[in-house]
């Protein structure tokens, strides 16, 4: 039996933005370009969001930086955008840090930079409510 997918109907809504995105504009530009084209497409797709969403970062409860957020969708799904060839684990392995350290139980990493949208489903497992 297949587990339902937490937040399944917002992240389904920003691949789906992203899809269009990619159809209408293909591979091959910056990521802010994406950026750009997504904080547009979104809303098509009824969804709340702050883009470049500085969050804190801390340490033992102690706020040592800050990092701003590709997007934050619906205050519960961090959103990293890359426009490059191929996702490494890197790529993977930083936006789960993000998740971490914002607290966020669900993100998604999306790739602009391939022939097709690229896109993974990310799990924070040490998410606290």
């Amino acid at each position: 039996m297949v587990e339902e997918y937490k937040y399944k109907d917002i992240t389904g809504k920003i691949i789906g933005a992203a899809m269009q995105v990619h159809k209408v504009l293909g591979n091959g530009f910056q990521e802010v370009i994406y950026q750009r084209a997504l904080e547009i497409e979104l809303p098509y797709f009824g969804l709340n969001f702050k883009r470049e969403f500085e969050m804190p970062i801390s340490y033992r409860e102690q706020q040592i930086g800050t990092r701003r957020v590709d997007f934050l969708i619906e205050d519960v799904v961090s959103v990293e955008l890359k426009a490059i060839i191929k996702l490494e684990d890197v790529h993977l392995a930083q936006a789960i840090n993000y998740l971490e350290a914002y607290n966020l139980e669900i993100g998604l990493l999306i790739n602009f930079g391939s022939k097709s949208l690229g896109f993974k489903r990310l799990i924070n497992s040490k998410f606290n409510l």
